[in-house]
């Protein structure tokens, strides 16, 4: 006869998690509207605002870093091409190989637009915390629970709204192409 282990009283009654232990996909259980409104900033706001101020940041960078070698590469690619000494031929097929790669990244990460939107959705969730926790704009009128409910929304909305411009932002690419060549031999 085996034994079966038995769950234990305890694990029923698991405290929730600080908002520095989240990590997703981990999602306690919870019962249905059972956030108060400090959690769901703790957890939800604050981790959405650190996360697109770190990707906004990050992309930013690449950006710039990739903007600024394509605009020195450009220029010089120029001068070298005027230049006869030896292997500078080599460096300018490197160069010029560098500048090509480093636009197509940029076609294809689209660091600039992500940067952007990223900042946007960051600087917005910050504005309607402001807004929610100072009882300003449109929550001055409102009692504490319709505020909450309207601020919870407005916070997923922007989310939402944000992940959906990512995705129009990164399959805009391969959308774009077979129109083109629809188009082009539509022509013909």
């Amino acid at each position: 006869m085996t034994d079966k282990p038995q769950p234990s009283a305890q694990s029923d009654k698991t405290p929730a998690p600080s908002a520095q232990q989240v990590k997703y996909p981990k999602l306690q259980p919870r019962e249905y509207a059972s956030i108060p409104s400090e959690e769901f900033i703790s957890e939800r706001v604050n981790d959405a605002i650190a996360w697109y101020d770190k990707s906004a940041d990050k992309n930013k960078k690449f950006y710039l870093r990739t903007r600024a070698a394509t605009v020195i590469g450009s220029a010089l690619v120029p001068v070298l091409v005027n230049i006869k000494l030896q292997y500078v031929d080599i460096a300018t097929t490197i160069i010029s190989l560098m500048v090509v790669l480093l636009v197509s990244l940029e076609s294809v990460y689209h660091f600039r637009e992500q940067w952007t939107n990223y900042r946007g959705t960051e600087q917005s969730l910050r504005h309607e915390y402001f807004l929610f926790t100072s009882k300003g704009g449109v929550y001055a009128s409102w009692d504490k629970a319709t505020a909450y409910q309207h601020f919870v929304e407005r916070t997923e909305e922007l989310i939402s709204s944000e992940n959906a411009s990512t995705l129009k932002i990164m399959s805009s690419l391969t959308e774009s192409k077979p129109d083109a060549k629809t188009k082009l031999f539509a022509k013909k």
